[in-house]
């Protein structure tokens, strides 16, 4: 019995979604410059042929990560100022970002490091900056929340939060084991969704 629409496009989105895993693994062992389209489709498990039914080549893997990764940004940011008040907001921002470190640290380290690339290197410095883009833009929307809660100064403020939570993310990165990551998360929660006259 041949297989209907539907069916073709959910096997052809979990082989792209396969062959994205798998190139993030390769990119994170051997770095993006070093990864060969052969390693990545040996690691999904397919030809070469057929990876290139899917992407023209590594860049086109890439720019389908990182617009994956500013949509996974974007969505965390949408529903968490979607929610009733600041502290609700902030509260979600928090625990969807540390949650996600926490599943997968090594995936934060390499979009991290893409982040920070020199803009000589004219490949990696085009996506480095489209996911700095949009980090701004999400910021812009997280020092509203600050507004609100805070009033009074809530670009620093917002500024201050980044800087605490990155920081977190950074350090569960690092040390995926070991790092006490409920208790900063509750410590994090605590100095930052709460008014100010309630302190």
């Amino acid at each position: 019995m041949p297989r209907t629409r539907e069916e073709n496009d959910r096997i052809r989105q979990t082989t792209k979604e396969n062959i994205r895993n798998a190139a993030m693994e390769v990119f994170i062992e051997r770095g993006y410059h070093d990864a060969s389209i052969d390693d990545i489709a040996k690691r999904a498990g397919v030809s070469k042929g057929l990876l290139y039914n899917y992407y023209k080549g590594k860049e086109e893997l890439l720019n389908e990560m990182v617009l994956c990764r500013v949509d996974e940004i974007t969505q965390v940011m949408q529903t968490a100022a979607a929610l009733s008040s600041p502290a609700e907001q902030l509260k979600h921002i928090i625990e969807g970002a540390l949650d996600n470190v926490g599943q997968r640290p090594k995936v934060y380290r390499f979009y991290l490091h893409l982040q920070t690339q020199p803009e000589e290197d004219q490949v990696l410095s085009k996506y480095s900056q489209m996911l700095n883009e949009a980090m701004a833009e999400q910021f812009e929307v997280q020092c509203g929340m600050f507004a609100e809660l805070e009033g009074a100064n809530a670009p620093l403020k917002s500024l201050y939060f980044s800087s605490t939570l990155h920081g977190t993310m950074l350090m569960m990165s690092i040390y995926p084991e070991k790092y006490p990551v409920e208790e900063m998360k509750k410590q994090i929660i605590e100095q930052f969704c709460v008014l100010s006259s309630e302190r």
